[in-house]
């Protein structure tokens, strides 16, 4: 989570649907280094082409590392993109599961797992406070959580007091690393 701290708070804002793909490995057999090392590979190898190809509709992720284990928090714009992509057989992700399936043949030296989940841009809330760019917060623009945007349960449509007053009133825009840039009108 390398990058400029952004005081204040902030929320990832969108109004379209967006999918939330968790994937992941958990290693089983320490000692079975080649076959395990694979899956590690195959996940930098399918992460780094993705960035290279926006065009897919993934929008960009998050490493995660646990006992035993690696994998990542994906941000895609539709299930269908996601689907595509896991399914097509020009994608390496199809020869990669094809492979596992041979590797491991159920002889439990990694475990393979994910949870896929559909969000309505209604029923999802994000608040980032005091931090750098940071899961949503690097797909989606930050915008000051202030007004229906300061607590939870206004972000998600209702209705409650402020019992904390926000810090984001006096905090500047915050950068927008991963948005388009303006083009340059020229004089």
């Amino acid at each position: 989570m390398a990058g400029q701290l952004t005081p204040g708070r902030f929320i990832a804002l969108t109004d379209e649907p967006f999918v939330v793909f968790i994937v992941g490995m958990r290693i089983n057999r320490l000692w079975h280094l080649r076959k395990w090392t694979f899956g590690v590979l195959a996940f930098i190898k399918q992460y780094k082409l993705l960035l290279k190809h926006p065009e897919k509709g993934f929008m960009g992720g998050q490493h995660i590392i646990y006992p035993r284990g690696m994998g990542m928090i994906m941000y895609w714009k539709s299930y269908d993109d996601l689907d595509k992509w896991a399914r097509d057989p020009s994608e390496p992700h199809l020869e990669t599961w094809k492979r596992y399936n041979q590797l491991v043949r159920g002889n439990g030296t990694f475990g393979v797992w994910h949870e896929t989940y559909l969000i309505d841009p209604a029923k999802y809330e994000a608040i980032y406070s005091s931090m750098p760019s940071f899961a949503l917060g690097t797909v989606f623009p930050l915008v000051p959580a202030l007004g229906r945007k300061e607590t939870a349960r206004r972000r998600l449509g209702g209705d409650n007091e402020v019992i904390v007053e926000s810090p984001a009133k006096d905090a500047a825009p915050p950068p927008q690393p991963n948005l388009p840039k303006p083009t340059p009108v020229p004089n």
